[in-house]
């Protein structure tokens, strides 16, 4: 019986029968028919329970990242053996963050603590982050590319204390080496062959300081490299490919950053003589093109979505781009971001086959181009996203697997054969029917645009019928996205499961969603950038989905300059308004931290509008602000403009500054279930005193 002729049905069952002989794997049993159980703020703020799963080149192997409250330990499995008791490596002075298979039997790991830096007189709090090279028992630890101090200054040392590699080519054939760059903070910014038995290390390519992205086959080739320069006519970015014949670099491509250009190798093409490029040049949306470097030609076009870019090539059995073979599909940034067009129909079988033994249906969405209007039709799952993470070929086919949702809390499972485990509910304390429903959107922006949005609607059961207190929610960057996944960072959950909509624009200035919603984004700060958010608002009233009266707005980074500026703008939108970590002086953050001539020129136009600690004094509407004290992104004076000018106005100001937070995730969960707090009892209690 083949893969592709097993029963769907056969495997529904393989689930209740697979938690039985896994028992260990399983976190949490079946939910009885009881009250919706509303998470508490602890709840939300924890990590996830296991996550950050992979399996080795060979299939024989499986880890995780297990958590217990702040630990977080590395579980390593037999996936043929998944009931036996897995190894469990932990780390006493450093927090485990991610942990990855260079080889089979050998483990790349992240990990971080926080990291107080002298400088002259002030004391810069930060995170540091380091690499480290281990077994699968966690006895042996290396740290790779680590070089002599022996000759160097006080200040260099330090640098090269903060240095992280960057593993380019795991060199799946190679039993010893793989390709890593060194950190661009350190003395060896580098490419460098690194042998993880003994720790030697050779340069196989000095990299310019103006080099960046290279490209590395899996059998270790340097194959292309990005350069960032000024000429004439601007910053450029140029993608040169190295002459396979006499190993000379060679222009191929070169553009303008003003005309938002990018060209980049993203994988092997179809043979090893071509690369996969990915293009916007002249476009919409980025297309994946198989590219003949020889020729300086454009074989053919291999993936290309209307709606959508398109970022890379997975490959069968490997899903690394630098690999060589057939392609079985294309990633593509939809509304999941990261999806998968699967060009291989046994992945497609895989994906139907668990959305139907989860349960889980079909729906039909509508997809509109933001200029034009146009539209298509197309069907997507209904609330989550089934991802193969990883897939082993052989006598026994392994699949990896990931479902998620922004209402449905991430669960992955292992298929092995016709058997089906359920690894691990990532939050198994989070009761999903708290969590209300959600579903892709698009609204009109004032001057015609079509903004897509995700559109998070409380349980009927839980809070009502609506309408709904409402929370507008912009995401950071602001060249960044939303994604319909779950949440990890708590707040949607939160704020949903709380009886408030929830509404993520994805305004102009958004990357991810084509060139004319980036572009619309410049130099409109605070302008028609906060205009979009202004009419998503108006749009939840119009649905009757948000009291008029009840709508405020909550955002991070990017997010919370967002948020500043709803409390300055006169648009009686809003009842109140929390700004996390917001940016508040467009001007002083530009000349802060775009010193470089090249973003300096390349982005810093961008960054132009309402800078709303100038106004801040006269905002028209309470708003709480908080900000981390080791933001080293958004430094924690850009919340002090505001505050200090803003408490100058007749509107309530809350301030508060988080011990041992950073710009993104908590050192600890009492950190982070502080922050969560933080908002909820702003919105329950605060928000003008008498709450949301």
């Amino acid at each position: 019986m083949t893969l592709l002729q097993f029963s769907w049905k056969a495997l529904s069952l393989g689930l209740a029968t697979c938690l039985s002989v896994a028992p260990a794997l399983a976190q949490q049993a079946a939910r009885p028919a009881t009250a919706v159980q509303v998470p508490t703020e602890a709840q939300l703020a924890a990590f996830p329970n296991m996550t950050g799963f992979r399996l080795s080149s060979d299939g024989k192997h499986m880890l995780a990242i297990e958590s217990k409250g702040d630990q977080r330990t590395i579980v390593v499995w037999k996936t043929a053996a998944l009931s036996e008791r897995p190894t469990v490596i932990g780390s006493t002075s450093m927090q485990i963050q991610s942990a990855f298979f260079l080889k089979n039997d050998v483990l790349g790991v992240f990990l971080s603590q926080p990291y107080d830096s002298r400088i002259g007189e002030r004391v810069v709090k930060t995170f540091i982050s380091k690499m480290m090279v281990t077994d699968l028992e966690g006895k042996k630890w290396r740290e790779p590319l680590e070089t002599s101090d022996m000759g160097l200054g006080e200040t260099s040392r330090r640098v090269k204390a903060l240095a992280v590699p960057t593993v380019l080519s795991t060199m799946p054939g190679d039993p010893d080496h793989v390709i890593m760059e060194g950190d661009s903070v350190g003395s060896d910014r580098d490419v460098f062959r690194y042998n993880v038995r003994t720790g030697v290390a050779t340069r196989i390519l000095r990299l310019g300081e103006k080099d960046s992205g290279v490209f590395v086959d899996s059998q270790g080739r340097v194959r292309a490299k990005i350069r960032a320069d000024i000429d004439a006519k601007g910053a450029f970015i140029a993608t040169e490919i190295r002459n396979n014949a006499n190993s000379t670099w060679e222009e191929h491509f070169r553009s303008y950053v003003k005309d938002r250009d990018v060209v980049q190798a993203v994988g092997l093409g179809l043979n090893d003589n071509t690369l996969i490029l990915s293009s916007n040049v002249g476009r919409e949306t980025t297309a994946l093109y198989e590219y003949d470097p020889a020729q300086r030609k454009q074989v053919s076009t291999v993936f290309e979505h209307r709606f959508f870019d398109a970022t890379g090539v997975r490959r069968v059995g490997r899903f690394d781009g630098a690999a060589a073979g057939p392609i079985d599909g294309f990633y593509f940034d939809g509304v999941f971001q990261g999806e998968v067009y699967y060009d291989n129909p046994q992945f497609d079988a895989v994906v139907k086959g668990m959305a139907r033994a989860l349960g889980l249906t079909e729906t039909n969405v509508t997809l509109t181009e933001v200029a034009s209007g146009k539209q298509a039709e197309t069907k997507m799952l209904n609330g989550a996203a089934v991802r193969i993470l990883d897939y082993r070929a052989g006598d026994v086919p392994v699949y990896l697997i990931q479902v998620s949702g922004l209402a449905y809390p991430t669960e992955f499972y292992l298929l092995r054969g016709q058997q089906l485990t359920l690894l691990s509910r990532a939050y198994p304390q989070i009761d999903r029917r708290a969590l209300g429903s959600a579903k892709f959107v698009y609204y009109k922006s004032r001057d015609g645009l079509n903004i897509p949005g995700y559109l998070v609607t409380p349980n009927p059961q839980l809070c009502g019928p609506g309408p709904y207190a409402a929370v507008v929610h912009p995401h950071g960057g602001p060249w960044a996205r939303d994604s319909m996944d779950y949440d990890g960072s708590g707040w949607v959950p939160m704020m949903v499961s709380r009886c408030q909509v929830v509404l993520m624009p994805q305004f102009r200035g958004s990357a991810g969603w084509g060139r004319a919603l980036w572009l619309a984004g410049d130099a409109e700060w605070g302008q028609k950038m906060q205009d979009d958010k202004d009419d998503g608002a108006k749009w939840l009233v119009s649905e009757k989905l948000a009291d008029p009266k009840r709508i405020a707005m909550f955002g991070f980074s990017y997010g919370g300059y967002s948020a500043m500026a709803a409390a300055v703008r006169p648009n009686d939108l809003y009842k109140c308004a929390i700004a996390g970590a917001g940016v508040s002086d467009i001007t002083k953050i530009v000349s802060d931290f775009y010193t470089n001539p090249f973003f300096r020129e390349s982005q810093g136009p961008t960054i132009r509008g309402l800078s709303p600690a100038l106004q801040a004094d006269k905002i028209q509407i309470p708003i709480m602000v908080y900000h981390g004290e080791r933001d080293q992104i958004v430094p924690l004076v850009q919340s002090e403009m505001f505050v200090d000018k803003a408490r100058q106005s007749r509107q309530k100001v809350d301030y508060h500054v988080l011990k041992d937070y950073a710009h993104g995730p908590a050192w600890t969960r009492e950190i982070m279930t502080r922050q969560l707090s933080l908002i909820s009892d702003y919105f329950k209690t605060g928000c003008g005193g008498s709450g949301l």
